[in-house]
């Protein structure tokens, strides 16, 4: 019976192509992403990115109109499928889908250089599950769109030798650093080694060649992302908001190293034992180049200080590879074991099998698959015939999309950045703090319906003086109209 099921899931991975892979990837990928197609909002991030994307498709650069934290690249993914598929939920996970599945199979053509089809089969298995369960991982983020960029150079960088190849390898680090801008230290770290390579083995001219046209095709990218802003008279939006707002936003922050430093041990932890033990050949080259890849994101982590789950998207593909190939050194597991890993794995998606269970009861209670609060709220206001241009969302913010309108202010497009005043500065509001500014939305634009969320503070527990304010403000002059699940709908008393 094992033996049937062993030969289902793979035939033959001795006679696996890569169009046999991706197909595989694909549908795994598809089975456990496809109940969460129908999800008003996995994660607040990925919101804000289709709102920016909605405004550009409108004609509206980023940072123009509406502003936010990340660099342009994953605006400009989210605005293709908007502008050609619409307004869709399914498109924009099923665009997330295809890029969990692609950056699968890239980590499986890796690892076939590394170690054999078998092994890079399951790493890329593996880097599906990773990259698509447990907390916001089943939505698209900015971190699924940076790491496809990146093991796409790092594919090439592997595979070819022509230099013209060089220059896609820049243009696709520069599309995953203008994705995420983390991705700079891996990088930087890369470099450092391939200068440091080869001084070590005297090539040095050729791997300077090889660098020289990596950065030709990195500021290449980085030039043709501010052409559109230079044509607009708006360069100054665009350095200021993709490279200085992070730097300041970064120094403003008070993460501990600390909180990182388990992680990061761990990790480095697993890369001595395979020194140690010989499991992995840190010798060869391919090998060490991952290893510094993992080290320059954890450095990442660390100047975070923190690591998010979906952070962890960014380090999957190199660690699962390298897992794999140690892996191949242990001696074969039992076959009495078979039967469990095989149980495991099907239990290991247990989000999505209870995804299913609730669109299905959506479906059968309501009428829709679609669900949540940032669908139904949206719903509502319309089926009611309540305001819908001058509405803030405290909470659910992906319901301007739905209704088709935009935020309040530019710091309002995702609610939290009201209170980080200290990019302020680089959207170029007017108010000078956070207060200012929700003082202004309220008392000023006076929106007529404010959603919220019932069991959560509006703003960060810590902001007091926010959250009595807004507490205080939203009792004198609102009422609650309607409570649709965990959603509020407040509307201005005339």
């Amino acid at each position: 019976m094992l033996k049937k099921v062993n030969e289902f899931l793979v035939p033959d991975y001795k006679n696996l192509n890569w169009k046999t892979v991706f197909l595989l990837l694909l549908l795994i990928a598809l089975f456990i992403r496809f109940p969460f197609f129908f999800r008003d909002y996995i994660d607040r991030d990925e919101s804000t990115f289709i709102i920016m994307a909605q405004s550009w498709v409108e004609g509206h650069l980023p940072y123009t109109e509406l502003w936010d934290l990340k660099p342009p690249i994953t605006f400009l993914s989210f605005a293709m499928v908007i502008y050609f598929f619409g307004k869709s939920f399914i498109a924009i996970r099923f665009f997330g889908t295809l890029i969990v599945a692609i950056t699968a199979l890239f980590t499986f053509c890796i690892a076939t250089k590394l170690t054999s089809k078998k092994i890079a089969f399951w790493c890329a298995v593996f880097c599906v599950f990773l990259q698509s369960l447990f907390g916001s991982l089943q939505g698209v983020m900015s971190e699924h769109i940076s790491i496809l960029f990146f093991v796409m150079g790092i594919y090439v960088l592997f595979t070819k030798k022509h230099m013209v190849w060089y220059l896609f390898v820049g243009l696709s680090f520069g599309l995953s650093v203008l994705s995420k801008l983390n991705m700079a230290y891996p990088l930087l770290i890369l470099s450092i080694y391939l200068i440091w390579k080869g001084i070590n083995e005297k090539q040095f001219w050729m791997y300077f060649k090889h660098l020289f046209f990596i950065g030709i095709g990195f500021i290449l990218l980085v030039i043709l992302t501010a052409i559109p802003y230079y044509l607009q008279g708006e360069i100054s939006t665009w350095w200021q908001s993709i490279f200085e707002a992070p730097l300041a936003y970064s120094s403003s922050k008070h993460h501990s190293i600390s909180k990182t430093l388990p992680f990061v041990f761990i990790v480095l932890l697993l890369l001595v034992v395979g020194l140690k033990t010989k499991t992995i050949n840190f010798k060869s080259k391919p090998i060490q180049i991952l290893a510094v890849i993992i080290i320059g994101v954890l450095l990442s982590f660390m100047q975070a200080g923190k690591v998010n789950g979906h952070y962890l998207i960014q380090i999957y593909p190199f660690l699962l590879i390298l897992a794999g190939i140690a892996a191949s050194k242990v001696s074969a597991i039992p076959k009495k074991f078979i039967g469990v890993i095989i149980l495991l794995l099907f239990l290991l998606p247990i989000e999505a099998y209870l995804e299913y269970v609730n669109i299905i009861s959506n479906k059968t209670e309501k009428g829709t698959y679609y669900n949540g609060e940032g669908i139904e709220v949206p719903n509502y206001i319309s089926e009611n015939n309540l305001e819908t241009k001058n509405i803030f969302f405290t909470e659910y913010h992906i319901g301007y999309w739905v209704l088709g309108v935009n935020p309040p202010t530019k710091a309002a497009t995702h609610p939290s950045s009201i209170a980080r005043e200290e990019l302020f500065p680089f959207m170029k509001n007017p108010r000078k703090t956070g207060m200012q500014e929700l003082r202004y939305i309220l008392e000023v634009l006076q929106p007529k319906i404010i959603v919220a969320r019932n069991g959560k503070r509006i703003f960060d527990k810590k902001l007091v003086d926010f959250n009595f304010y807004i507490d205080l403000y939203l009792a004198q002059h609102y009422t609650l109209v309607k409570t649709i699940d965990r959603g509020l709908i407040y509307q201005r008393l005339e």
